[in-house]
């Protein structure tokens, strides 16, 4: 049945032959003020980001209008336990606005590239958003008491004559309506030339940093006036540029660490205590290409769009095009494993690179356990590996196919030959329809894939 803000939500069990999931309860949200046809969204409904915090209770989603979408995690009620820790929308507010740079008669889109949440210290919550230019940091909190009783103002805010005031009054707090506030607090901008594509907070909660094209940079979470400049690859002539920062990530727990990934397939692990500009990385990963594989767009495949540190530090996990591998920090030549996401694409890379698909930057994410990687497809497919049984399974986020307490069965695709009655024609994919960016709860079986403009929660279904 239909929700607040035009959601619907759709219950479906999916029978895994995973070990670590069991059935799933999905369902969709939408961002308010969206047409609820799914064929029928504008490019600004269209979700660009998707972030748990770090207890998982709150989910915050960014799309191309600059809005940002905070769902929450409802307590589970013994009374109704088939709505076992359902998500709904907490806050929504307008993070980044169209701007227009004047000097470079460049327009700068108020679509959010990233959402990062910071450790809850208090009652509020305080998250880092950013578009291409500028990064915003927020505090979302409640208020469910206003105060009566001013002195110098009266009910209605305006302020009183001070000749009428003849005694003093004590304030009082007054109950009201829960309201959820979402109020900037820093903004930090003009730094960045290029546009920025990452964001990271450090372990030690005082700084993050911002990565674009060319530059990385290291904030601290109290100044925006100034940042440090901790990587720069720019030349001297912009005509001997080869490679641009695709990604950077801080080390979960060390704080002066961190990796970059470049559009070359390469990974560079930097030391801070190094020296104040990491020019010169620690460690380089890099695997050698296979020459009989070696093609037109062999380049454009190995770039590599998302690196993922994994929650204890020893692994790295990257994706390219086709695939996601697994790096150990201590192995540098070559990863310890490779998963084939959709390979039966690669006859299919001149048509993909005509109509810019082969540019897609997808994400990957751990679960809790760092055991199984989700990665996303197109046709609004998603793709898990467990990493110990070696088992893969491909998913399909989509209302169509998500019938009320119907069985969602995992999707197979058909390269050639004859094609059995449950399996997919390569041919028949629909590349409009493409999984970005998804997320994972920090301890639960809970995801979250957005698809164009719905984002599909998954988690496990009890009996």
């Amino acid at each position: 049945m239909p929700g607040p803000y035009g959601m619907r939500r759709l219950y479906v069990s999916l029978p895994l032959k995973m070990k670590c999931f069991s059935r799933y309860l999905p369902y969709i949200f939408r961002p308010p003020n969206t047409i609820l046809s799914s064929s029928c969204h504008t490019e600004a409904d269209i979700i660009s980001t998707v972030e748990f915090n770090n207890t998982g209770e709150l989910l915050a989603t960014g799309d191309k209008g600059g809005r940002v979408v905070i769902f929450q995690r409802e307590q589970e009620n013994k009374n109704q336990p088939h709505r076992r820790g359902e998500y709904n929308v907490y806050s929504t507010f307008q993070s980044h606005e169209p701007e227009f740079d004047y000097l470079k008669s460049l327009e700068i889109e108020e679509k959010i590239n990233k959402i990062r949440w910071l450790p809850q210290q208090n009652a509020a919550y305080f998250l880092l958003s950013t578009n291409d230019k500028t990064v915003k940091l927020w505090k979302v909190s409640e208020r469910d008491k206003r105060p009566e009783g001013y002195n110098l103002k009266d009910e209605e805010g305006r302020i009183r004559d001070p000749c009428t005031i003849t005694s003093l009054r004590v304030p009082v707090l007054r109950p009201m309506d829960l309201m959820v506030e979402a109020t900037p607090r820093r903004v930090f901008s003009n730094a960045h030339t290029y546009h920025i594509n990452s964001i990271s907070v450090n372990s030690d909660y005082e700084t993050y940093m911002s990565a674009d094209d060319l530059r990385i940079n290291l904030w601290n979470l109290e100044i925006t006036n100034r940042s440090f400049n901790i990587v720069d690859i720019k030349p001297t002539n912009m005509e001997e540029l080869t490679e641009v920062i695709t990604a950077a990530e801080f080390h979960p727990h060390n704080c002066n660490t961190f990796v970059y990934s470049s559009s070359k397939g390469t990974i560079r692990l930097c030391d801070m205590r190094s020296s104040a500009l990491c020019d010169k990385h620690s460690k380089l990963f890099e695997e050698p290409e296979d020459p009989s594989n070696r093609s037109f767009f062999s380049e454009i495949i190995s770039s590599i769009s998302d690196v993922k540190f994994n929650h204890s530090g020893r692994y790295i996990m990257t994706r390219d095009y086709l695939t996601v591998k697994v790096w150990d920090l201590n192995m540098e030549n070559r990863p310890i494993e490779t998963y084939q996401v959709h390979d039966y694409l690669r006859s299919k890379l001149c048509s993909l690179y005509e109509n810019d698909c082969i540019f897609d930057k997808f994400e990957c994410v751990w679960n809790g356990s760092d055991s199984v990687i989700m990665t996303g497809s197109y046709n609004n497919f998603f793709r898990m590996f467990d990493r110990n049984t070696k088992r893969d399974v491909t998913l399909e986020a989509s209302r169509e196919n998500s019938k009320p307490r119907a069985i969602l069965k995992p999707r197979k695709v058909c390269v050639g030959g004859k094609r059995r009655k449950d399996e997919i024609s390569v041919d028949s994919l629909d590349f409009s329809k493409k999984i970005l960016h998804t997320a994972w709860h920090p301890s639960e079986n809970i995801i979250a894939v957005a698809a164009t403009n719905n984002l599909y929660i998954f988690q496990d279904k009890v009996n």
